[in-house]
């Protein structure tokens, strides 16, 4: 069920025409991280997971692949979300929960955030890039 929700979600995210334009002018000059949250589109996250679903999975259930499943990831614990999964030490030495402000954090840069993880996406420079993705993972609870 879970992955025919994700499928419906990108196929419909892949219909729109919103590359983020209409959402960056309502935000004005200089926006942070709390306005790109507030326009966030939780269906263009999950087309933008597409470049994630190479190497994670995101139905409740569903198996570890190179990286953990992430379904239930937001306010889950970081680094301890997966009993399964070969955390690096780094990650596992990492305090908190995966909230919005950790997540952004960790999109925009994980070497920065966790040094030593063996995460090997570079990160997503774009912040409203992020911002959709982190709407997308709030709803797979």
């Amino acid at each position: 069920m879970a992955r025919r929700l994700l499928f419906a979600a990108m196929l419909l995210a892949g219909c729109s025409r919103d590359d983020g334009a209409e959402r960056r002018a309502r935000l004005g000059p200089n926006p942070g991280f709390a306005q790109f949250m507030q326009v966030a589109d939780a269906a263009a996250g999950a087309r933008r997971f597409g470049q994630c679903a190479a190497c994670h999975s995101i139905a409740a259930g569903g198996a570890d692949r190179n990286g953990p499943n992430l379904h239930g990831v937001f306010g889950a614990a970081i680094g301890q979300n997966r009993p399964r999964f070969g955390y690096t030490d780094a990650l596992q030495a990492q305090r908190g929960i995966w909230d919005a402000e950790r997540l952004d954090a960790w999109l925009a840069d994980p070497h920065r955030m966790v040094p030593g993880t063996t995460m090997t996406m570079a990160g997503i420079r774009d912040p409203l890039a992020r911002a959709d993705i982190i709407a997308f993972l709030k709803t797979q609870r």
